[in-house]
Parts: structure tokens; sequence; C-alpha cells
């Protein structure tokens, strides 16, 4: 007798919003039974960043408790964000330091957590180490699953160390470690592929922040320039838009598995990034939505299968 076909339904970067996660949930056909929302014949995969933004939002331990369950009891599967992988090394010392730094930047980038859970110890050490539980990706039967950019050989060289993709607290640490091999592999996993602009560009970020590199859209398999692939799209760089695209971006190839992301803040009605490559941030923080893909097994996505309240 052969085993019926796992279908999933992926979920986007929620960052703190409990109540559009739920909506989400029910809208999907998820019902919470009492050990968490489930569903008769799928399960919900998280693509991490469930954390930090809306600082005045107080939903930070509903959406974590909801995700914590759901992960639990088996109802969810998920993977670790850049957002949660900065606060394991936000509460993490070594050699009397923290791993990464509290500097004012940090801190309020961190605030709406703190909000909820600094006063909460034991809760915020239950929910760290759940942190410490998500692996940085998911390889299904029939997808792939990772915060921001499927990279093969920063797989391999995670893999190399920890074929499941976890980090424990050594990896951890050379990942915080500015020039390590680990550090190189997971910020291109969770972050994206970062290139750095000529002397003298420079713009700045959604929060303001200045900026001399940019990602890049690693799943354009045809591009040519660094304008076609500059991320976010539309960005302006001026005379660099005509250099040639870095031959370090990672290439996507047609004949790999569908590929879900995050992480990349997109706007306007979700679509695929490329038949098999699709993102489902769609930056409920910054008043946009909460996004799904009802994946039933296609190896050809199709927009028809995004979903949002």
């Amino acid at each position: 007798m052969s085993m019926k076909k796992q279908y999933y339904d992926i979920i986007g970067d929620i960052h703190g919003h409990a109540d559009e996660l739920v909506k989400l949930l029910r809208l999907l056909g998820y019902v919470d039974a009492g050990d968490g929302y489930a569903h008769p014949e799928r399960k919900v995969i998280f693509l991490g960043d469930f954390i930090d933004r809306g600082e005045h939002l107080r939903q930070h331990r509903k959406l974590l408790a909801l995700v914590m369950k759901m992960v639990g009891n088996g109802h969810a599967l998920a993977v670790m964000g850049n957002h949660e992988f900065n606060a394991l090394a936000f509460h993490t010392l070594h050699q009397g330091e923290y791993l990464r730094r509290r500097t004012e930047k940090n801190i309020r980038q961190h605030q709406a957590f703190l909000n909820e859970f600094e006063s909460e110890p034991e809760l915020k050490k239950d929910v760290l180490a759940f942190f410490h539980s998500l692996p940085l990706w998911l390889e299904l039967d029939g997808l792939r699953v990772i915060h921001a950019c499927w990279h093969d050989d920063y797989i391999d060289a995670v893999r190399a160390r920890s074929p499941s993709g976890l980090l424990d607290l050594d990896m951890l640490i050379d990942a915080s470690t500015e020039g390590h091999l680990m550090f190189t592999a997971v910020e291109t996993l969770i972050k994206g592929v970062e290139i750095g602009l000529p002397d003298g560009i420079i713009f700045h970020d959604k929060d303001g922040t200045e900026r001399d590199a940019i990602r890049v859209q690693w799943w354009r398999r045809d591009a040519k320039t660094l304008g076609e692939v500059a991320l976010p799209v539309g960005l302006d760089i001026g005379d660099a838009a005509q250099l040639p695209a870095p031959q370090t971006m990672p290439r996507y190839g047609e004949e790999q598995p569908p590929c879900f992301v995050g992480h990349y803040w997109l706007a306007g009605e979700p679509e695929p990034l490329a038949s098999n490559v699709a993102c489902l941030d769609y930056s409920v923080a910054k008043q946009g939505k909460l996004v799904a893909y009802r994946w039933s097994g296609e190896s050809v996505l199709r927009k028809e299968n995004f979903v949002h309240a």
C-alpha cells in the first residue's frame, strides 16, 4: 500500500502579527482543537522571522505560543529566519560578550521581543530553545524551504558540520564571527547573497540604514547585469546597474525542486519569482499582507495557489 503524499501550506514572515496568522490559518481551513491549529490533510511550513517589528503590538507571546504548539504537536514545520538567529546571538554570552552586540540599533530592532519577554526569563528561555531547534533549511519530498537563499555550496558547508542543518552553540559562535566560513554560509542562507557596490554608491534601506552593498535576485537565471538582479526591485544604483551580474551569484536551475523563501519584503500581488521559486514575504509588518502558498505536489508554481487574508 503506497503512503499518501504530504502536502503543505507554506507561510511567510509573520513578525509578531498573531492575529493575522490566526486569520490566515482559518482561511486555509485549519481548526484549533486544543493541540494547536491543524488541518485533516495538510501541514504548515513556517519560513521563519516570527519576531521583531511591530513595536506597538503585544502579540509576540500569543504568536510564539501558537507556533510552538503547532510545531510541537506535528501540525507544522519551521525553518530559522535571520531574526531568530539574531535573537539567539543577542542573548548568548561568549567570553564575556554577547555574540550580537547590544548597540542602540540592535536593541531597537529587537525591542518588540524584549517588550514581551525580558521580564519573563523562563518563558524567554523556552522560546530561545525553540529557535535553537529550527533548522536552516528543509528538503522534503518534492520541495525545498529556506529563509532567504538556496546556495548549494554553503548548504554543503553547513551540512558537513551539521547534517540536519541545526546550529549548535559552537556553530552559532562561528556563524557570528566575521571571516569564518560559517559566518558567510549562514549569512547567505538566511539573508541572501550580498554584493558590494562600487566606491561612492550608497542607498538607504527600509529602516533608513545606509548601505554600500545590495542583495541580489539569485532566482533570475537569465539576468546579465547588476541592475537586473538588484534588490529591492527598482533600486537606483546609478552606473553600477550596467556592471555584469556577479559570477558568485548561485543560479537555481529550472530542473530543481520548487524552493520557497521569505525575507525580501515584497509588495503587490503575490506570484512566483521563477517557475520553481516563490517568496512569501509580503511585508505584513509594513502594512502589507501575510501570504501562504498552498502546495499540492506541483513542480511548476502557480499564481492561483497564493493565499492571503
